[in-house]
């Protein structure tokens, strides 16, 4: 009987990231493919179970961190299944699935095997850990037909360590994987004087907030020192901290600070577009980062970027419009930009606009989506 649909399989290694960044994918996709997502679910309760968008679900064992015997296992189940199944696009996202995903649509004989590079572990490792993480990420580009990069200045980075090339590389639209949602993420006074009023903020106050995975290549600690400086010349300035503590920072960000007043942990949240609205600036102080899907959700609600020089960064704002940029892992050049952002309100409220026009200019989830229709519709119906 004849296929009425293609078929495409996504793969993660843990649902969340499917639930983050691909939500809107399915949807679109799912209009002319049939949509298939592998993922491990064990203990997971999600609900992409009942995601009207996905023809199926497929649980496998896939770890984030390296385990060789779960890793083999894994390895075969996704062989096994893609040879049943006969897809005819294997997509991979995340650096442990893509090897896993691609290898084993390389077994399994699929002809279109596609992996997203969304940043780099090994970028802040050294040694032979290093070598031996950037050596997979080159076997993963070997053994895919084509890899998709969530940012121009990412791809060129990975081109110029020859990770990929050029010819086997591409960008879908102007980047991001997933873009935002300009429905959601709508700036609205009341929630932002609800949200000021439940953290115990007054109109006075300057708030830098972060939103993401706590952890050291985030920039937590560079950040904490920089605003240790601040609180010095500063005494109306706050510092929020939104997401999970990965690695226990918390305690050193007290220590550095000094003052557990002038700052505030809130732990993760499903609600950033509410929470990103008692800011008064966004900060991404990270070491590395793909393409910084946080900045342009918190440009879209309005909100002045102070983000580092990293390699991926370099497309999310547009220096002194959208906001400021500080060297990467340098606390006086984030307490420097703190500076000025503090003591300019219209800078703030001028870039603020900025980087929300700048946002639905090129960003829009509806628009990135569309341009990943575009791209599984050429190279997959141009023969139909």
């Amino acid at each position: 009987m004849t296929r009425t649909k293609k078929k495409i399989c996504f793969i993660v290694a843990v649902p969340m990231t499917a639930s983050a960044f691909l939500l809107k994918h399915f949807e679109v996709l799912s209009a002319d493919f049939d949509v298939y997502l592998v993922a491990n679910f064990e203990g997971v309760n999600s609900n992409l179970k009942d995601n009207p968008h996905l023809k199926e679900i497929f649980s496998v064992g896939i770890q984030r961190d390296i385990h060789m015997l779960k890793d083999f296992g894994a390895l075969k189940d996704l062989t096994r299944y893609f040879r049943k199944m006969d897809f005819d696009a294997v997509l991979t996202v995340t650096p442990k699935a893509g090897f896993l995903g691609i290898l084993a649509a390389y077994r399994a004989g699929i002809r279109s095997r596609i992996h997203i590079f969304t940043g780099q572990v090994w970028h802040t490792k050294s040694g032979l850990f290093k070598q031996i993480l950037m050596a997979i990420d080159r076997l993963t580009f070997r053994l895919a037909t084509e890899v998709l990069v969530d940012g121009k200045a990412q791809q060129q980075f990975l081109i110029d360590l020859n990770i990929i090339t050029n010819e086997r590389s591409r960008v879908l639209g102007k980047g991001s994987i997933s873009g935002v949602d300009s429905n959601r993420f709508v700036s609205e006074d009341l929630v932002r004087k609800h949200w000021r009023k439940e953290l115990g903020y007054d109109d006075s106050d300057v708030v830098f907030m972060f939103l993401g995975r706590l952890n050291v290549d985030k920039g937590i600690l560079d950040l904490a020192r920089a605003f240790q400086q601040l609180i010095g010349t500063c005494p109306n300035a706050r510092l929020l901290l939104v997401g999970y503590d990965e690695e226990n920072l918390i305690p050193e960000v007290t220590k550095i600070i000094g003052d557990p007043s002038r700052f505030h942990f809130f732990g993760p949240t499903s609600k950033p577009n509410e929470l990103l609205q008692a800011s008064d600036v966004f900060c991404l102080p990270s070491y590395r980062e793909g393409f910084g899907t946080s900045i342009i959700e918190a440009s879209l609600l309005e909100k002045p970027i102070l983000c580092s020089d990293t390699y991926g960064l370099k497309e999310t704002i547009i220096e002194n419009v959208t906001g400021l940029r500080h060297k990467t892992a340098d606390s006086d050049s984030i307490f420097t930009q703190m500076i000025v952002l503090v003591s300019d309100p219209e800078m703030r409220k001028r870039m603020g606009k900025e980087g929300r026009r700048y946002v639905l200019e090129n960003f829009t989830a509806l628009a990135i989506s569309a341009s990943w229709s575009e791209y599984f519709k050429s190279i997959l119906l141009k023969n139909s």
